[in-house]
């Protein structure tokens, strides 16, 4: 990936650059409606850190903590999902408006749509049970192990967690341990913790 795909535009832009850049916007949004474009992104500041929103024509396929390192996860989406990747286009603005709403307790869920590839048998199952774990609430490993059809794949539950690609938009952050403790979480136990406050709040 050359370094011109990542790089972040820090400053705002005049003149010459300016031109460039809504140029640039142009011919992301045309290449998006001609399907020449595997994945777009953006990055959006949030209070659990800046956050990476990807998107393939089907919907959103990745959301990634700063922790993930952004530059890796872009690797990773080249290899999994197609090497055309490109920063911009407004595919990702309703995914954005809806985290805003999110993080300032006016939205309770998401509904975007989902590109769910990166996740395949009992983990796409697990995932799909955890959009449904209320708002404010929690369940234990265990008790998604039941509710996703395998009572003993308890540590599979931990995984599937670990590995989702959508953190925030997918509830992981409402699975905790049997006794009430948070566990692992990919974003860091603070956003873990903030996340649950959050909703908590609410």
């Amino acid at each position: 990936m050359s370094d011109h795909t990542t790089q972040l535009l820090t400053e705002p832009l005049t003149g010459e650059d300016a031109r460039l850049a809504a140029l640039h916007a142009a011919l992301v949004d045309r290449a998006s409606a001609e399907s020449a474009v595997d994945v777009t992104y953006r990055l959006v500041d949030s209070p659990v850190g800046s956050l990476l929103l990807a998107a393939t024509e089907s919907g959103v396929v990745r959301v990634a903590f700063e922790t993930e390192g952004h530059d890796r996860v872009l690797e990773s989406l080249g290899s999994s999902v197609g090497s055309r990747i490109l920063r911009g286009g407004d595919r990702l603005d309703p995914l954005a408006r809806e985290l805003d709403d999110y993080f300032a307790g006016r939205r309770q869920g998401f509904d975007i749509p989902l590109d769910l590839r990166l996740a395949r048998g009992f983990r796409l199952t697990v995932l799909r049970h955890l959009g449904e774990i209320p708002y404010g609430s929690t369940e234990s490993y265990g008790e998604v192990a039941v509710a996703s059809g395998s009572p003993r794949a308890v540590r599979a539950v931990g995984s599937a967690c670990a590995t989702n690609p959508l953190p925030i938009v997918v509830p992981c952050h409402r699975v905790v341990r049997s006794d009430g403790s948070l566990g692992g979480y990919l974003g860091g136990l603070p956003a873990k913790e903030r996340l649950l406050a959050l909703e908590r709040a609410a």
